[in-house]
Formats: C-alpha cells, sequence, structure tokens
C-alpha cells in the first residue's frame, strides 16, 4: 500500500521511572480504543515537534514538567480495514526516557481522555488489570536497564 493510501498518526511517550515505580495514566476511552492503563503521552499535533509534544502531553496528563532523555524504542501498528476516520490507518509511536523536573501531580487536562495518572510499584504491574501494549513495551525498555 502506497503512504499516500493510508493516515499516519504520530504520537510521543516518556518512559517515567522513580523509586522502582512507573507513571502511568488512565485512558479513559474516549476516541478509539479500550480503556486501561497507558504511558502518559499522546499525539504530536502537526505544528509541534515530537519532543514539544510529549512534554505537553506529560504535563496535561500529570501535572509534570520533564526533561527528555534519548528515544528508548519504537512502536507501529496498522488497522487496514478503516476503522479509524474509515481509511486504512497506520500509527507510529516513539518512546522517550524522561526525568522529573518539577510541576504538581495531578491530571491538567480537561474533558480529554486522560481520567488520572498513577505511580505503579514495577513489581505490581502484573496485576494491574487491562494496560495497552504500549506499557508492556516500556515494561521491557526499564528490564533491560
Amino acid at each position: 500500500m502506497h503512504f499516500t493510501d493510508y493516515d499516519t498518526r504520530l504520537a510521543a511517550y516518556a518512559v517515567i521511572v522513580r523509586d522502582e515505580q512507573i507513571l502511568l495514566t488512565w485512558y479513559n476511552g474516549k476516541g478509539h480504543g479500550k480503556a486501561g492503563w497507558t504511558l502518559p503521552g499522546g499525539g504530536v499535533e502537526y505544528d509541534e515537534s515530537v519532543e514539544d509534544g510529549v512534554v505537553r502531553e506529560v504535563f496535561e496528563e500529570t501535572g509534570y514538567h520533564v526533561a527528555l532523555g534519548g528515544p528508548l524504542t519504537t512502536d507501529s501498528f496498522t488497522t487496514p480495514d478503516g476503522r479509524v476516520g474509515g481509511r486504512a490507518f497506520k500509527s507510529v509511536r516513539i518512546l522517550f526516557d524522561a526525568t522529573i523536573t518539577g510541576g504538581d501531580f495531578g491530571t491538567t487536562e480537561v474533558d480529554g481522555s486522560t481520567d488520572f495518572a498513577r505511580w505503579i510499584p514495577l513489581a505490581e504491574t502484573g496485576e494491574m488489570g487491562y494496560r495497552s501494549r504500549i506499557v508492556d513495551i516500556a515494561l521491557r525498555q526499564v528490564a533491560r536497564r
């Protein structure tokens, strides 16, 4: 399939770990997908850099300001059946290492797709119920450190 035959969504996420806990957000299912745990981050706006997008999203979803480290990994998936917007769709996701530099913990986004954020002990991530595949990808990266 030629790249003009499908829509692309670019998203960026932060992997933030401290004191053996990972910062996750609760996606409420607004938009597409099932409600559950995910990483702070999301869609990069048309006029912003990938880095600016993840910093903005982390603040909206957690209240924290972050400094980005390097990219940890990328992930992508497709939906050829047109479930998203009636056209074939490709999501490209970049995961960044990040460190909190300030802010006050709490979701600042109003009427968005994130209800709240929580610090989840790494040892308890297997017991947390439904989570996005991107959390598993992040946990594999954390385990490699």
